[in-house]
């Protein structure tokens, strides 16, 4: 077994102790925020592989996420639930009794927002930068609009209320382990993805289309391909939001959320898996951190009223400050590795080494 395999599978053990602590230790609040964060890093991580490894410009992110939550909540809750659900007009017959296990309805709701990732990208791939920013979002659209007016399999505007906890015991101590689980086999599959052949196809058709196709790259086959993994896991991390939250709704799908996920990307670095990590985490954390802000606060005898919306004003003027110094990102297109870590060690020990035998 090579170092780096031992490396990595300590990290996945501490990893998994970390996770334990805390799922031990937090409070309820804490661990939906934590948990939020796992679910970002899934989104971040599948919109990186088409923004920023592609070189493509999609904003139907959020559309995905709507398919892939509609179909884990349709599958996972009982009949019982169903009916109180649908009130005004009764679910498709078709729907009513249907009720599978978690893992098979998550895996459902990624094969599903796949399959509309190839429907959309088929016609609209060939299009480039501004067109195809601008048809994927118009796909999002058509998507949320769908689901708004077809009453008898969405709930229409309503929505869906009461969905079940993450997880196979319906139990809330069981969606970290969903949560973070999934975002680390999708960190893993990223990277692995990333530096195989297809990860290089991928950057050299970001770099340049003309001398991509030229070295012979079928550059419809390997954007597709992008786009379809990437809604693929926009449809998980949906799933998984719509799970955590409880409750969704067409409005819940709109272009703000495929927005917010651009801004943890760019924010993290375009093409970084350890960037859009670090940005998810640090993003989710900090909306939440901000969230006094909104609110009444006292220091010393004074009391500063409120405003809504103060929290987005600051974050927003944080998030100017960080693009000024660091254009590209947090990391740019660099990412941690083993090797670097390795090289980083020696460096700081050849010192030492040479103090020790002088």
């Amino acid at each position: 077994m090579s170092k780096k395999t031992k490396l990595t599978l300590i990290s996945i053990i501490a990893c998994i102790g970390i996770l334990f602590i805390l799922n031990s230790t937090l409070g309820s609040y804490q661990l939906r925020i934590l948990n939020l964060c796992g679910i970002y890093v899934i989104l971040a991580l599948s919109l990186n592989l088409i923004n920023g490894f592609v070189g493509l410009f999609s904003l139907g992110h959020a559309g995905f996420m709507a398919i892939g939550a509609y179909t884990s909540a349709l599958l996972t809750m009982p009949p019982e639930a169903k009916e109180m659900n649908f009130f005004l007009k009764p679910i498709v017959p078709w729907l009513a009794n249907v009720q599978l296990s978690f893992p098979i309805a998550l895996f459902m709701a990624g094969v599903l927002a796949a399959g509309a990732g190839v429907l959309i990208g088929a016609p609209v791939l060939r299009l480039k930068d501004d067109y195809l920013a601008i048809a994927t979002l118009g796909f999002s659209e058509i998507i949320r609009v769908i689901f708004t007016n077809t009453q008898s399999i969405t709930n229409g505007a309503l929505g869906i209320k009461g969905l079940p906890y993450i997880g196979i015991f319906n139990k809330a101590s069981e969606a970290i382990w969903w949560t973070w689980g999934v975002a680390i086999i999708t960190i893993i599959f990223m990277a692995l993805l990333i530096n195989g052949s297809y990860g290089r196809a991928f950057k050299a058709i970001r770099e340049d289309e003309i001398a991509a196709e030229a070295m012979g790259i079928n550059l419809f086959k390997h954007k597709l391909m992008a786009f379809v993994i990437g809604s693929f896991f926009a449809g998980i991390g949906g799933a998984l939001l719509g799970h955590l939250m409880g409750t969704i709704d067409p409005l819940m799908f709109r272009f703000l959320l495929t927005f917010n996920i651009v801004l943890i990307v760019v924010l993290g670095g375009i093409g970084s898996i350890t960037g859009s990590v670090i940005s998810a985490v640090i993003v989710t954390i900090a909306m939440e951190a901000l969230r006094v802000l909104d609110g009444d606060m006292q220091i010393g005898s004074y009391i500063i009223k409120g405003i809504p919306g103060t929290r987005m004003v600051v974050f927003s003027a944080l998030l100017m400050i960080v693009i000024i110094f660091y254009q590209r990102g947090i990391m740019g297109t660099n990412e941690f590795t083993w090797d670097w870590i390795l090289k980083r060690q020696k460096k700081i020990s050849e010192p030492l080494n040479k103090e020790k035998v002088s």
